[in-house]
């Protein structure tokens, strides 16, 4: 075991981080997976997977998870995915400071914790990884979805200069922009969306009612949603590449998100993407 390389794999109930963490496994990497509930543990367990109980809203348990990991390792840690996330919907003029804090909470400074924490035995080594799971919404900016964009345009500025920060440190940062990934984040986001929106007194009323069916399902099908396994394809690049790459789009509408927002004005470019369902 000690010859194994070691990850840590947040979000691992499902989705993507269940997909990573038991992909790396079947690799040879030694996975430290986390999870927000006691009941997910166990299934990952039996599939020989080293599970711990970790909230990015705690920093409590963000200490005690690498308190753990480095006692396990021997004091290694190698890579990081930061993955665990939610998308809270609605409208910007109807998001509450409380519930845009909590947007943050959970997708940025938690992750920020967990980075901060896992550099030092990295920098010890001389070497590692740090793979971030954005998305194309930290690149590009989509209606209703302002809490999460904000919260990945964040993540996105605070990487790449944690990356140039890093340079010749043997620590390489990368980000992953997946487009839509077949999980259960939408329907995370249905409740989202109706625990923290006042959905019909907002004067954006009749926008939700489109909103709410393409999170529910009785809306039309994404033709171009694929599986976790798309992310991991990448993700083994940013772990394994001599020279990772600093983004890495997932799916064809990130990829064409990218391109356009390169390619057009911008006024055009956003005019574009009001218009985009």
């Amino acid at each position: 075991m000690a010859g194994e390389r070691t990850i840590v794999v947040t979000g691992c109930s499902s989705g993507i981080g269940a997909h990573c963490a038991r992909a790396l496994k079947a690799d040879g990497w030694r996975v430290f997976a986390t999870v927000r509930k006691p009941d997910d543990l166990s299934g990952l367990e039996a599939e020989g997977i080293e599970a711990f109980l970790m909230d990015y809203a705690r920093t409590e348990t963000i200490s005690d998870l690498v308190g753990a990991v480095l006692e396990r390792s021997g004091g290694r840690i190698d890579a990081l995915f930061n993955n665990g996330a939610y998308g809270q919907p609605g409208a910007v003029e109807d998001l509450s400071t409380a519930t845009l804090r909590a947007q943050f909470e959970a997708n940025f400074f938690g992750w920020h914790e967990l980075t901060r924490q896992v550099i030092p035995p990295m920098r010890k080594r001389g070497q590692g990884r740090i793979v971030q799971c954005s998305s194309i919404l930290g690149v590009v900016p989509y209606r209703y979805r302002g809490a999460y964009t904000a919260s990945k345009f964040a993540l996105e500025g605070l990487s790449i200069t944690l990356r140039m920060e890093l340079q010749g440190s043997g620590i390489h940062v990368s980000l992953i922009e997946p487009g839509p990934i077949a999980t259960r984040f939408t329907a995370n986001a249905l409740a989202k969306i109706k625990e923290h929106i006042d959905l019909e007194n907002s004067p954006h009323a009749v926008d939700y009612i489109r909103q709410l069916a393409r999170l529910d399902g009785s809306g039309p099908v994404n033709r171009h949603k694929l599986g976790p396994e798309a992310v991991y394809s990448v993700l083994k690049h940013a772990l394994n590449s001599k020279n990772p790459r600093p983004h890495y789009p997932v799916t064809t509408p990130a990829k064409q998100g990218m391109f356009l927002k390169r390619l057009l004005p911008a006024d055009l470019f956003y005019r574009l993407m009001r218009w985009t369902d």
